[in-house]
């Protein structure tokens, strides 16, 4: 590829880049699985450049390579994880074929489903089809404990709501990161809602992470106005973040997404 088109292709993907990795740790539900299915696209779009060059939106243009990269994969697949991760490789076996990519797409980065449909190489019924079948399996799959930090009283009330019509448990609401940390230790949730600025200015980065430090194999959803603070291309970040303000079918993706795939990894501040 000449020079001038591999700057152009650079310009087309940079702005998207960080969706992309997003998209690609939440699928897999790791950081590092993610970022080399997310590498791997990358390379073979230098070596052929022509997905943008078929009417394509950027954006689809780009997940569409990526989608060709992870079917042809075969991905996912057991492997050597242990713990959490193996389960979660367990859960993902029993859900219909590219159910979880069409929820994803749609919920995360909200493509529209004629979008996905072109991501997918799918038509748009189908596609409908399997976002409703991944919704269901999803949900019904795994019940836990659920921990809320957030400050704001109406929102924590709200994502209170959505964790009970899930039909899961609600461990408590902390505004602080003090408070995060004593709730976590009363009862420890099996997966962490949490804003990143709390009502004292303390962090819930740190909070996560002194939480994590004790009970390293909970997952954990960040839902903040403040998205670019974890999706920054340094080690290590999370696999699941919802910008606000956010929808109840992106809460809930995430959270049946969480539950399936542990994100575990601690994060600088």
């Amino acid at each position: 590829m000449a020079k001038d088109e591999s700057d152009y292709l650079s310009v087309k993907v940079a702005g998207l880049l960080p969706y992309l990795r997003r998209y690609a740790r939440a699928l897999t539900g790791s950081q590092t699985t993610g970022d080399s299915y997310a590498a791997a696209t990358l390379e073979a779009l230098l070596a052929d450049r022509s997905v943008f060059d078929q009417g394509y939106s950027d954006k689809v243009a780009l997940f569409r390579a990526f989608h060709i990269i992870w079917s042809s994969a075969g991905a996912p697949v057991e492997g050597e994880d242990e713990g959490i991760a193996k389960r979660a490789q367990r859960h993902l076996s029993r859900l219909t074929k590219n159910t979880r990519e069409a929820l994803l797409l749609r919920t995360v980065e909200e493509f529209s489903v004629q979008e996905i449909a072109e991501v997918m190489e799918l038509d748009p019924e189908d596609v409908a089809h399997l976002i409703d079948v991944a919704r269901r399996e999803m949900e019904e799959a795994v019940k836990g404990r659920v921990m809320v930090i957030e400050d704001e009283a109406i929102i924590a009330m709200d994502l209170q709501d959505i964790v009970a019509e899930m039909g899961h448990a609600i461990t408590g609401v902390a505004r602080t990161a003090s408070g995060a940390v004593s709730l976590a230790a009363k009862e420890k949730p099996d997966l962490i809602l949490s804003d990143i600025q709390l009502a004292d200015g303390s962090s819930g980065i740190d909070a996560v992470n002194e939480i994590l430090s004790a009970a390293s194999d909970i997952p954990v959803i960040f839902i903040t106005a403040f998205p670019e603070r974890l999706l920054t291309g340094e080690r290590p970040e999370p696999a699941f973040v919802i910008t606000k303000p956010y929808s109840e079918e992106q809460v809930r993706s995430a959270i049946s997404q969480a539950m399936f795939f542990a994100s575990t990894e601690t994060l600088h501040a």
